[in-house]
């Protein structure tokens, strides 16, 4: 039996925009590249951030939705 790679697949580590504000307690909206297009995704934060910002996504919660922490400026 294989495993399969989902590297490919998987939005860890891409860089997205907020399209929707992220408050402190509830989801946002990123917008992340992923697989030769851009893909939405509902995303959390440990901290507010505003739209518009760029963020990096940290984790991957379920097929569509990710933890995010704003990218270094």
């Amino acid at each position: 039996m294989s495993v399969a790679d989902d590297s490919a697949q998987s939005p860890v580590g891409a860089i997205g925009r907020v399209t929707v504000p992220i408050p402190a307690e509830g989801p946002g909206e990123v917008l992340v590249a992923v697989r030769g297009g851009s893909e939405a995704y509902a995303a959390w934060s440990d901290r507010p951030i505003g739209k518009n910002l760029r963020v990096i996504v940290v984790e991957s919660i379920s097929a569509r939705s990710v933890l995010v922490e704003p990218f270094p400026s």
